[in-house]
């Protein structure tokens, strides 16, 4: 299991877009991608899910990933959230 914990710095938080381009660089993957927010978790490999969470400017997550190809997903987050300006 790999983690992966960053605050959000943009203004809007993770609304729609942000959220869907998440969601797009971790759907290839086969491991289970989880964000956690003060306690809720949500799937990261779901829209409806990761929105629930409400995530705004500040609020510091959490990204856990469990299986075998955990390197690539932690990079393929990496690269979306540095394309965003997400932290």
């Amino acid at each position: 299991m790999r983690e992966l914990t960053a605050t959000i710095k943009t203004e809007t938080g993770l609304h729609a877009r942000p959220a869907a381009a998440l969601v797009n660089s971790v759907a290839k993957f086969e491991s289970q991608v989880t964000i956690i927010k003060e306690g809720q978790e949500a799937n990261l490999k779901s829209i409806l899910s990761l929105l629930s969470l409400g995530v705004e400017q500040h609020d510091t997550i959490t990204i856990k990933i469990e299986g075998k190809d955990e390197d690539q997903v932690i990079a393929a987050i990496n690269q979306a959230a540095a394309e965003l300006g997400l932290w």
